[in-house]
């Protein structure tokens, strides 16, 4: 992203595009975004009322075309000519503004319809969000909207802008106008949409477009992204969700907007993973919010966690060239807060620079013999504006050097507006990301706004600045990024679907031990040898044919933990304790009631060595299945250390899975010990994928553990279940 000036930010004209009432230009959102026309259905004479409040917006913002009060008890409005109805307005209406009763507006939406009005925002509310009767209503709503071929944002929404200077639209009722500037910002809540508008302001964060979505009864976020993507004004996109339409079409138009302009997401609300009831390991670590977390790492969604947060990301982005590395120099007055700065950048995954030798001569030529000169660097409270410009032109210029944290802590002896303008000096000059960081209240309001004026973004704490320059140099990284590719492999189909048929067939959705066995061993997952044992003598056969040691467990599509029972036996070296052991497993069966519950025993070649790992898969109710991955054991056990993506996975998603995990150092090899083949493990994990993809009706799946072995040598899977959906 190119540095441009913050007057540029908020001041830049681009050619808008225009809406005919009979035929579309452009996107087939421009009805909405650039009509010629507008009416405001439901205004009113009274100051507080929200119709009378939008038409306010729309003739003090300056729209660039006629704008229609329709108020049926009213002959002007806002010195302005009313009409009783829409139908009665004597040109053409290509945008509607919705203000009426909830009881008028299926009739208002039918009379818009047949004017021949395009596009229409239902302010209203009282719909799907109240109940039943409300959503039928909506639904009814929507049948008129695809009738007449309009599109609608709403209902129960705040209304749109458009600060282009050839449309200069605020239909909604925020107290306050938006600033101009390269940011499109849609939220899915009006309270929040009001409060985002004015911190904004505060912030002089300009905005291209603005959305409040409401309940996304006919357009969604979705399309919002696609128009945004496709608008010169908007360089950044910022979002306010709550939840998800179509998760699978936001991840296909994100990840292709995200190459090109930054989505920063604040997401609210939990999904319903971690409520449902969790038969597998992956089910339970499958926690309130790992779904959405996954969704945006895959299509270069860069999440913040509050709208404070969001700001401080918009702040950097809007304001500073991406980072071309993660090397951060840090330049202060105050040791205290350029440790805070520096904690808080190594903890998110920035370097801290080592400086070249001509740059470390230069600051110990120039700094009193105390100051620090070492990254961070402290040229101590009396520093003053000529120290600073000279510190981070030294700095700035160092090709160990990416990009600048400046924190500045006001001491009685030194002016901040001087401060911050030697730190806009330099900073203007260079191609190198600077954010600064300062520290106080009433004092440096005028340095703040200097800082401002001239493109550097301004943070009150040091952590800020540090997160926001980590997740620019996450998005430089993302857009470096390739796509990955989905792979297929030669599998078993029918042997697969003909399992699952005879499942369906008896009225279960677990399937025994026997049947995983031979579902994932069809699509290429490794297991040792082994066989389904039905009597005593049948499991010592099986052991003498396999060699020892063997392992003993029941075969069961009705007990989901088979230690719980005692149905699990290792390391079993002689006949005589493979007898013992089925005998010892039948008597624990007896005792707790449940023979009938298992088809037999399986027994097999015990697997020594390896690294234990966990593949699995669960189903969200919105998002579809999530496949995770981590290390088995007690590391799953009690640490949870997994990671999780959406599926399908390509093959870049499953590199990511394995490497994200804390203890992938453990697979790698650590103190001598020889790492495990991680490239056997990624494909198995693409193996899992295209078995969920050929079998949507795999409800859940735990291949716990998958014992990792040194490369040339097979995984092999130890143990394994698989849930199928109901019905």
């Amino acid at each position: 992203m190119a540095k441009t000036s913050k007057k540029s930010v908020n001041k830049k004209a681009q050619k808008g595009t225009r809406c005919s009432n009979k035929e579309g230009s452009g996107t087939s959102l421009d009805c909405l975004f650039s009509p010629r026309s507008i009416a405001v259905v439901g205004t009113s004479r009274k100051k507080s009322s929200l119709g009378r409040e939008i038409l306010h917006n729309l003739v003090d913002y300056g729209f660039q075309g006629p704008v229609y009060p329709v108020n049926p008890k009213a002959d002007f409005i806002h010195s302005m000519k009313a009409y009783p109805s829409v139908s009665a307005i004597p040109g053409p209406v290509d945008l509607a503004v919705i203000v009426v009763p909830k009881k008028f507006v299926l009739r208002t939406v039918e009379e818009c319809g047949k004017k021949g009005v395009r596009g229409i925002v239902v302010i209203s509310a009282g719909f799907k969000e109240t109940g039943e009767k409300g959503k039928q209503m909506e639904l009814e709503m929507v049948d008129l909207v695809r009738k007449y071929g309009m599109r609608m944002v709403g209902p129960n929404c705040m209304g749109i802008i458009n600060t282009d200077p050839k449309i200069k639209m605020d239909a909604t009722f925020a107290p306050v106008h938006p600033v101009r500037g390269c940011v499109g910002f849609l939220s899915q809540s009006g309270a929040m949409g009001n409060m985002i508008l004015e911190y904004a302001k505060e912030l002089n964060i300009g905005f291209s477009k603005f959305v409040s979505l409401g309940n996304k009864a006919d357009i969604s976020g979705n399309d919002i992204l696609e128009e945004l993507e496709n608008d010169k004004n908007t360089d950044i996109i910022l979002m306010y969700l709550e939840s998800f339409g179509n998760p699978r079409k936001f991840t296909k138009i994100a990840r292709r907007l995200s190459k090109s302009k930054p989505i920063i997401a604040v997401k609210a609300g939990r999904t319903l993973a971690g409520a449902r009831a969790a038969s597998s390991h992956t089910g339970a670590l499958a926690g309130l919010d790992v779904a959405v977390d996954a969704l945006f790492q895959q299509c270069g969604v860069h999440r913040a966690t509050s709208i404070d947060e969001l700001f401080d990301y918009a702040l950097a982005f809007a304001n500073q060239p991406l980072p071309k590395g993660n090397r951060v120099a840090i330049l202060s007055n105050a040791g205290g807060p350029a440790i805070i700065a520096t904690d808080a950048c190594v903890s998110l995954g920035l370097e801290m620079s080592t400086f070249d030798p001509k740059t470390s001569k230069k600051l110990y030529d120039n700094l009193p013999e105390e100051a620090s000169k070492k990254n961070p660097v402290d040229i101590l409270g009396d520093g003053g504006p000529d120290r600073y410009q000279m510190a981070l032109e030294t700095i700035i210029t160092d090709p160990n050097v990416d990009a600048v944290i400046t924190i500045f802590v006001p001491p009685l002896i030194t002016n901040p507006l001087d401060i911050a303008k030697a730190i806009t000096e330099v900073s203007n000059r260079h191609e190198k990301p600077v954010l600064g960081c300062f520290m106080g209240r009433e004092d440096i309001l005028a340095s703040i706004e200097v800082l401002e004026e001239h493109n550097v973004p301004a943070y009150s704490f040091p952590e800020s600045p540090a997160k926001a320059l980590a997740g620019m140099y996450n998005y430089y990284q993302w857009r470096k990024k390739e796509f990955g590719r989905i792979k297929k492999y030669k599998v078993n189909l029918k042997a697969v679907s003909d399992i699952i048929e005879q499942v369906r067939a008896s009225g279960r959705t677990q399937l025994t031990g026997y049947e995983v066995e031979c579902v994932l061993s069809a699509y290429g997952f490794p297991y040792p040898k082994g066989g389904l044992a039905l009597s005593e003598e049948d499991a010592v056969k099986l052991a003498n044919k396999l060699g020892y040691p063997v392992v003993l467990k029941i075969a069961s599509s009705k007990i989901l933990h088979k230690s719980d029972v005692g149905g699990v036996l290792v390391d079993l070296r002689t006949e005589s304790e493979v007898r013992a052991g089925y005998n010892k497993i039948m008597a624990a069966l007896r005792k707790a009631r449940r023979t009938k519950e298992i088809d037999g025993i399986q027994v097999q070649a015990l697997v020594k060595g390896g690294k234990e790992t966990i593949l699995g898969v669960t189903t969200d109710p919105n998002f579809g299945p999530l496949i995770m991955f981590g290390l088995g054991g007690i590391y799953v056990e009690v640490l949870k250390d997994v990671s999780f993506r959406i599926h399908p996975l390509t093959d870049l998603d499953a590199a990511e899975m394995v490497q994200s995990i804390q203890g992938y150092k453990l697979l790698t090899g650590v103190r001598g010990e020889e790492g495990v083949d991680i490239d056997a493990i990624e494909k198995n994990l693409m193996r899992l994928s295209q078995l969920i993809s050929d079998f949507p009706e795999i409800e859940q799946l735990d291949v716990n553990p998958l014992l990792a072995f040194e490369k040339g040598k097979m995984c092999k899977v130890v143990d394994a279940k698989i849930i199928l959906k109901k019905g």
